[in-house]
């Protein structure tokens, strides 16, 4: 009865606590917020001077007393302070500041974090201000969100590109029966793309460049028409700024090593999974979602690959978001259920 009252006062929330962004879900609000998951601070003091898209302009442009960073790497908390204040500044800006309730908050992690991983998580969000903390596996939040009838007795597949993992999952009857977490996804891929311009060019670019790069001519497979930018830098040999104009086919070439390390882990998966739902993934084939499933050619790969049909989730970028939220509308429904059976 408690929790239903306080579910009427407070503004109960899903978050995908990304390497890249954080998405949160408002109960019967939908996505509320999306940002950066970046923070800018001052070196010495710690004093937080912006958060999210502002603190994202600021990546790689701080003078020596500030520092821009992102708490998260490759899904998992890396400074446990710094995600503390990104958490309570995102729950702050989007809870209802006319209750002192706090809300429940249900978050997104990677598959394979340990236990411990999983603890800091949970801390972090509680020291933020949650009042009650559930985690849901990310590849089951990208099934729930991308409309996967998850508890149907048939396998069902969910490959989710964000930007710190990339997760792999085969389910079915409610849970995951095989299920991976790779540490390479869309910022491998960036950290790729510097690289090949260091190497091929002598031009040092910043990480929001390179995702840039990647989100307007970056392609995994052969395009039709191939595209080209201009990108600006600074030459490794004069130290001057400069430009230089690249193909979607460099980038291709850019990306390949990453890309090759998720087709492994999709392949991996698909080799365990047990025969019975391998047969059911020959018609209904694997869903993707994920902000890096948007980068041209990948379903195309991917179905090359594995010989099964492959498609983008509706709105892919939001679909973990979504999970959590639904995740928490059954949190109310599991609850009920229960105090019925008493």
């Amino acid at each position: 009865m408690f929790n239903y009252i306080f579910g009427l006062f407070s503004n109960d929330m899903g978050i995908d606590l990304g390497t890249a962004s954080v998405l949160v879900y408002i109960k019967g609000k939908n996505i509320v917020l999306r940002e950066p998951s970046v923070i800018a601070m001052e070196r010495d003091t710690k004093i937080v001077l912006s958060i999210g898209i502002e603190a994202k302009k600021m990546l790689g442009k701080t003078p020596a007393n500030i520092i821009a960073v992102r708490p998260l790497r490759n899904g998992v908390i890396a400074d446990f302070e710094a995600t503390e204040k990104m958490i309570r500044y995102f729950i702050k800006k989007v809870h209802n500041k006319r209750t002192l309730l706090h809300p429940r908050v249900v978050i997104g992690v990677p598959s394979g974090i340990t236990e411990v991983e999983r603890r800091a998580v949970r801390e972090s969000a509680e020291q933020a201000g949650a009042r009650e903390v559930h985690l849901i596996d990310e590849p089951m939040a990208a099934a729930i969100g991308a409309g996967i009838p998850i508890q149907d007795p048939e396998g069902s597949m969910i490959v989710d590109i964000g930007g710190g993992t990339t997760e792999v999952a085969v389910l079915s009857l409610g849970g995951m029966v095989v299920a991976k977490s790779l540490e390479v996804a869309g910022d491998k891929m960036d950290e790729a793309i510097v690289q090949y311009f260091r190497r091929n060019h002598n031009l040092s670019v910043g990480e929001n460049t390179a995702e840039s790069v990647k989100i307007k001519i970056g392609s995994v497979f052969p395009l039709e028409q191939e595209l080209t930018m201009g990108v600006k830098g600074r030459d490794l040999l004069t130290g001057l700024p400069k430009t230089v104009s690249v193909s979607s086919k460099e980038i291709r070439t850019a990306i390949e090593d990453p890309i090759r390390k998720i087709i492994e882990v999709v392949k991996n998966v698909l080799e365990e999974t047990p025969a019975e739902l391998s047969a059911d993934l020959v018609d209904k084939g694997i869903i993707l979602s994920g902000g890096g499933s948007l980068v041209k050619g990948i379903p195309e790969l991917i179905s090359q690959e594995t010989e099964l049909p492959v498609n983008i989730a509706d709105d892919p970028i939001t679909c973990v978001a979504r999970g959590t939220g639904a995740y928490l509308e059954e949190l109310d429904n599991v609850k009920r259920s229960q105090k019925r059976n008493v």
